[in-house]
């Protein structure tokens, strides 16, 4: 089932972004320790079919050291690593090498840096672009990330979903994006809502953990904590329609979420993620084990 496993390193962040889904900020708890970052690479090698880790956050390069051993550890198992930044250390060219370069030493497959005006406004020269340019030369494989503040497209014009708000600018509508960039945006009926459109709830190809052991199979959504029932078998014995929440969402998506536990709810929203995101939430004292950690939902830290 799973080829990939995303280690939220830090909850914590140099940034705070508007378009956040896990409420990441200067102030934001969870970082995970070195042992624990053992214990989830230890457990990966018993799940059959994993390939990939990332490291990502938040921000993980605030924690370079254990960012770096992580990595190293990863990289000796056999599996190929993936970070995603927002490469704010990269505040010259010169720094940009000497940060990058014992990545590139490790052999990472894969450095996705975040360039977009949410984290630098209209600034071209900026760390990105140079910690962009410094990963190429070093010969490691980089992509880039560019979240637009969200925008209407133009309607389909014929068939079935004519009509239907097609939102632009790759936001996706929860965390702190629901409070922050809805304001505007045009707006589906709820009950329009019915499928989950960028996770595979029934078979995941991938989960993140973090540091309070939240197996995540969407960001805020568990499937248990690790750190109580091994990662491997919380993936070997994962079933979508036993899940409170994943259940009804694989079933009819976060419209069936509402009618299953007959929530209050504004007539249209955004988009699915908008209202699966404020549907979770107000779920959340019922199911605090699935729905975790709160602060990705806005509310009180664990």
């Amino acid at each position: 089932m799973l080829k990939g496993i995303h280690l939220l390193l830090t909850y914590k962040c140099n940034f705070e972004c508007d378009h956040c889904f896990l409420y990441s900020s200067p102030r934001a708890e969870g970082t995970m320790t070195l042992p624990e970052i053992r214990k989830v690479l230890d457990d990966a090698c018993h799940i059959d079919g994993v390939e990939m880790i990332f490291f990502e956050g938040g921000e993980p390069f605030l924690y370079y050291p254990s960012m770096l051993e992580g990595i190293r550890i990863a990289r000796d198992m056999g599996f190929d690593v993936g970070i995603v930044t927002n490469a704010y250390g990269a505040i010259s060219a010169d720094d940009a090498q000497v940060w990058l370069r014992p990545l590139a030493e490790l052999g990472i497959a894969n450095l996705s840096i975040s360039d977009d005006s949410f984290h630098y406004g209209d600034d071209e020269d900026n760390s990105a672009k140079r910690a962009s340019k410094a990963a190429r030369q070093l010969g490691i494989p980089t992509s880039t990330i560019c979240i637009q503040k969200p925008f209407a497209e133009s309607m389909p014009g014929e068939g079935q979903d004519k009509g239907t708000p097609v939102i632009g600018g790759g936001a996706l509508f929860k965390g702190r994006a629901v409070e922050k960039l809805t304001a505007g945006l045009p707006r589906r009926p709820w009950y329009e809502l019915t499928q989950c459109p960028h996770e595979d709830l029934e078979s995941p190809s991938r989960v993140h953990v973090d540091h309070y052991g939240h197996v995540h199979i969407c960001q805020g959504l568990s499937i248990g904590n690790m750190w109580k029932r091994r990662l491997s078998r919380l993936a070997l014995e994962y079933d979508a329609g036993s899940h409170p929440i994943c259940g009804p969402l694989a079933d009819g998506g976060p419209a069936q979420l509402v009618r299953q536990y007959n929530l209050e709810h504004e007539d249209e929203y955004v988009d699915e993620c908008h209202l699966c995101f404020l549907a979770r939430r107000a779920l959340i004292d019922r199911f605090p084990d699935y729905l975790a950690p709160r602060q990705v939902y806005g509310l009180a830290d664990e």
